[in-house]
Order: structure tokens, then C-alpha cells, then sequence
């Protein structure tokens, strides 16, 4: 019997066939394979082109805790409310939802800095670690109350150190005497720093474009009749207190009331708060202030400068 010659054996035998003519359907499992590759390789295509698409997070926003951060936004709300809240004015003050703002109280009342009675919150007294905490862990404070308590014997008048925090200045020690105004003022106490002369020495000492930033996002409220509230007025006063090396406030914060304030800085220059001293208008001229007073607050500043 004479078998039929197969059909690769006789392209093969061709004299005029080239490789490229020869048909050859390879085996089925080759195909499957075939397509796995392919449509594996579109997807791994299709991710990493979404991948492209979402923005990288830096290791910083990686790291940042949200849950943390709704927690002091809570706590910080008592102190703009100054009274105890509701979840919905912690919702409305914080921006949160309700939901996220009554999961931050019930946390904060389990870890004892919020106490409530089903319908107000309030904070607690362990919430005040957080404030000693600060205080006792820089040195800053213990390094300033001395001289301000030096200042205040000699002068029978009132002082602080104070720090910028935002758009505000926050008091971080502080002399009191006898005859001190009412004014409320106490350790972590704030002040607007447009309007005050321990704030415009702060502020003197950004960057023009920094100042003027801060200045943009604060509410410039007229708290006298006295107080500047134009931003240019307040960019000038900034450059008044670079050219002279220290800030007044004459019943720009509160009617019968007068201040000035000189920058501290540390031993190579950088700027790390600002000293005060108040008193009543009815006590004391601003020439007067400017005569007696303000080298007071220059003696204490050379001072402290070798300490820090």
C-alpha cells in the first residue's frame, strides 16, 4: 500500500516555495496560551494606567491620622463656643458630619477629656494635661516668667511672652499685679494678632508675603473705634515696627487699654516670641509708656537674649 505523502513534506520539496508561503496552524494549546499572554498584558496595561491617573500621596499624607485630627478639631471647638455644646454646634463648628462629630465626642468622653449628659458636652479637667504638657516640656516658659515678674515688680504693671500660632498670638507666661485690668487675660490665652502690639511684632517678623497671607485669612474686626482694619494701614504699621524695634497698641483691642511690645530672639537672631507690657490709659500716657516703660522692655530683652 502506498501512503499519501504528508503536506509539510511536500511544500517542503517545493524548488520555488519560500518559508513565508508555508501555512501552519500551530497546536490549540499554543493559541490558549497565546491569548492568556495577550489579555493578561492589556490588563497589567489597563492598571498601570490608572494607576498613572491617581495622584501619588506623599509619605507625608500617608501618614497623616484624619481620625486624629477630627479629635482636636472637637476639643478646639469648646474654646470657640466657650460654652458646652450640642452635636449638632460640634458638627456645625467643626465642619464634620454629625455622625463623625458624635464618634470623636463618645471617644473623647471614654478617654475622659469630654464629660456629657446624653444632651451637652463639655470638656473635662484632664483635658488640661494637654496645655501643661506644653509648658512644661519647653523650656520657653520657665525661661521667660522669671524676667517677666522682674519687670512687673519694677514697674507695677502687667507683662507677657507670647508666641504666633495662625492668625493669632497665644500668652504662654505671664506676670499679673495688684492692680492688673480685667481683662481676662491667663496662660494660653489668644489674642487677634492684627491688633495687637504683641501680634504686629510677630507679624513684622515674617516674610511680607507671609504677613500678608495671615492677614487675608483673618476676620480684621474693628474691636474699638480705635482699631485698624485696612490691610495697607496694617502693612504700614508692620514696616513701622522693622524701622523702630517694637510695636504700641493704644485702645485698639480694648477701650482704656495700652501696650507695648519688643521681639525676643535667641542668641543667632531667630525671632521666638514677643514681650509685652499693659496698662491703663487712665494711668499712663503713650509718651509716658514710651518714656518709662519701653526701656524696661529693652533691658529685659538684652537680658534674655543671653539665656536663650
Amino acid at each position: 500500500m502506498k501512503f499519501k505523502e504528508p503536506f509539510w513534506e511536500s511544500q517542503r520539496k517545493r524548488p520555488n516555495c519560500s518559508h513565508s508561503e508555508v501555512s501552519y496552524n500551530p497546536p490549540m494549546e499554543d493559541m490558549t496560551h497565546k491569548r492568556k499572554r495577550v489579555g493578561t498584558t492589556a490588563v497589567a496595561g489597563r492598571v498601570a494606567a490608572v494607576a498613572r491617573a491617581v495622584p501619588q500621596r506623599s509619605k507625608e499624607e500617608k501618614e497623616y491620622v484624619v481620625g486624629l485630627e477630627k479629635g482636636l478639631l472637637i476639643i478646639e471647638a469648646f474654646g470657640i463656643s466657650n460654652k458646652p455644646l450640642t452635636l449638632s454646634e460640634a458638627a456645625e463648628i467643626t465642619g464634620h458630619s454629625r455622625a463623625s462629630a458624635r464618634r470623636s465626642l463618645l471617644t473623647l468622653k471614654r478617654l475622659g477629656y469630654v464629660e456629657g449628659d446624653g444632651k451637652l458636652f463639655w470638656l473635662a479637667p484632664r483635658v488640661l494635661r494637654l496645655g501643661h504638657a506644653y509648658l512644661t516640656s519647653t523650656a520657653l516658659a520657665r525661661t521667660m516668667q522669671p524676667t517677666l515678674e522682674a519687670i512687673s515688680e519694677r514697674t507695677h504693671e502687667s507683662s507677657s511672652f507670647a508666641v504666633l500660632d495662625g492668625t493669632d498670638v497665644v500668652f504662654v507666661a505671664r506676670a499679673a499685679t495688684r492692680r492688673s485690668l480685667s481683662n481676662g487675660l491667663g496662660l494660653g490665652s489668644r489674642l487677634p494678632a492684627y491688633s495687637s502690639a504683641t501680634g504686629r511684632v510677630l507679624l513684622a517678623d515674617l516674610p511680607q508675603e507671609e504677613a500678608l497671607r495671615r492677614l487675608n485669612r483673618t476676620a480684621l474686626t474693628p474691636l474699638t473705634p480705635h482699631t485698624r482694619i485696612s490691610i495697607p494701614e496694617i502693612l504700614a504699621l508692620l514696616d513701622d515696627v522693622r524701622k523702630r524695634g517694637y510695636a504700641v497698641c493704644d485702645e485698639e483691642l480694648e477701650l482704656g487699654v495700652r501696650s507695648l511690645a519688643v521681639p525676643i530672639r535667641e542668641g543667632r537672631g531667630r525671632m521666638i516670641g514677643s514681650m509685652s507690657i499693659v496698662s491703663a490709659a487712665s494711668r499712663r500716657t503713650l509718651d509716658n509708656m514710651l518714656e518709662r516703660l519701653l526701656p524696661e522692655l529693652e533691658r529685659a530683652r538684652r537680658m534674655t537674649a543671653s539665656l536663650l
